[in-house]
């Protein structure tokens, strides 16, 4: 993590579990989050019966001086999502006991975190892609100490959490998608940018608990 990273002494892991047990992070509420909030037109793929289940680990990771996000970026010369940044996870197997253990799973695969070091402490509502995705957001406290071996195709990092819970930060773009304007949510940090799902599923975060 680069030395010059601002945390924020106010958003501490500590405070994010006192969040969730006090706005509700059990995965008991009926709405959905995703792409079609900022563009009404897409609710119909939204919907379709054939979407797939899947997870991702929203991994906050507690630091003494203020709690960080792992994210993952793919290299910027691959054919396939370049450049993309995610939060590890993936679809949910049938060998997978719930949304929790498929993103356990997951980001011990992708990024060998260990499991031992993560406490899942709530889920964020179902996130609906036009991809064909149904999201569940696994938020988890990562305990220090681990160590992170990633596919030489990807960089892990971690961006202060306070930076991504500050409103500010989060702004909104629009591109031509299919022949219809497609609005999203952008947040740049340096030289990085989160936009798209990821950035939806931050602001999810944000709007749940933060705001």
């Amino acid at each position: 993590m680069p030395g010059d990273m601002l945390h924020h002494a106010g958003f501490t892991a500590a405070d994010l579990r006192a969040r969730m047990g006090t706005r509700g992070g059990g995965g008991g509420e009926t709405r959905e989050y995703g792409d079609h909030l900022l563009n009404p037109d897409l609710v119909q793929l939204m919907e379709r019966a054939e979407a797939r289940e899947a997870a991702v680990l929203v991994p906050v990771v507690e630091h003494a001086d203020g709690a960080t996000l792992i994210l993952t970026k793919r290299a910027d010369h691959l054919r396939k999502h370049s450049g993309q940044i995610a939060f590890p996870g993936g679809s949910v197997d049938p060998d997978d006991a719930s949304p929790e253990a498929a993103a356990i799973r997951e980001s011990t695969e992708e990024i060998a975190l260990d499991p031992d070091h993560i406490e899942p402490i709530g889920r964020l509502p179902r996130y609906l892609t036009t991809t064909g995705f149904r999201i569940t957001p696994v938020v988890a406290v990562v305990r220090p100490g681990f160590r992170i071996t990633a596919n030489p195709a990807e960089d892990v990092f971690e961006v202060p959490l306070g930076f991504l819970m500050t409103e500010a930060n989060h702004s909104q773009e629009s591109r031509i998608w299919q022949g219809t304007e497609r609005r999203y949510y952008v947040m740049p940090f340096g030289e990085r940018f989160i936009w798209g799902v990821t950035a939806g599923i931050i602001r999810t975060l944000y709007e749940r608990l933060y705001a």
